[in-house]
């Protein structure tokens, strides 16, 4: 593929292939923390451990954020959000009837304020429990598009003035992912799960590896 030179960056000599690849997820994660403005005075909810909320928590980390608590219904991917850093882990419930409880448990566990939640799953029930949990006067990013449609407390968080932002797009996050990169403030590294070739065989296990689950969470094709 050819692309103009304007819109490629060099990778550094100690970033690999493999790295540069996963400057695509890494970017939704900083543009994430710039538009929910992460800095060392911010405590950060991440709502899912898929691997946009991983890398969202790796990014969080790398801006500055004290304290990071990840929720998900997996327990493995819990196991490995905390081997990344999160500060705590809580494992929740597909009923919207246990907010209130879940709520209190996240609160517990952050041991402070929750001044930033991301929600990376985008259902109703994690922009529920995110605009519940997340303080007064403070953000929920909301970066996973799991429901075109949601149903969600909005009155009672308008009460409190909690903002909602939306996390789309992104543009000039290359640079800076890069150098996090480079620095070691972020190592990517453990996200990578499976690896595969080219032939057709394995390109057929690699997509069927990926949709199915479990402990993949980023799958790579080498030559």
């Amino acid at each position: 593929i050819v692309h103009p030179a304007y819109l490629c960056f060099k990778l550094p000599d100690n970033v690999s292939l493999e790295e540069g690849a996963l400057c695509e997820p890494l970017s939704v994660a900083v543009h994430a923390c710039r538009r929910g403005n992460i800095s060392p005075e911010t405590n950060v909810l991440v709502m899912g451990a898929g691997p946009i909320g991983l890398v969202t928590l790796l990014a969080a980390r790398a801006f500055g954020a004290p304290r990071i608590v990840t929720v998900d219904l997996d327990g493995n991917r819990l196991s490995v959000a905390k081997e990344l850093g999160a500060d705590g882990v809580v494992e929740v419930s597909t009923n919207m009837q246990d907010i209130p409880k879940e709520v209190e448990t996240i609160c517990n566990v952050m041991g402070a304020k929750v001044d930033v939640s991301f929600d990376c799953a985008g259902l109703s029930k994690t922009m529920s429990t995110a605009l519940s949990v997340t303080r007064a006067g403070g953000k929920v990013c909301l970066v996973g598009l799991g429901h075109n449609e949601m149903t969600v407390p909005l009155t009672t968080a308008a009460t409190r003035e909690v903002d909602v932002i939306g996390v789309f797009r992104y543009k000039n996050t290359w640079p800076l992912c890069i150098e996090l990169l480079r620095s070691g403030k972020i190592d990517v590294k453990p996200l990578i799960t499976h690896r595969f070739g080219f032939s057709q065989k394995e390109i057929e296990e690699a997509f069927e590896t990926s949709a199915g689950g479990g402990n993949a969470i980023k799958v790579m094709f080498n030559l």
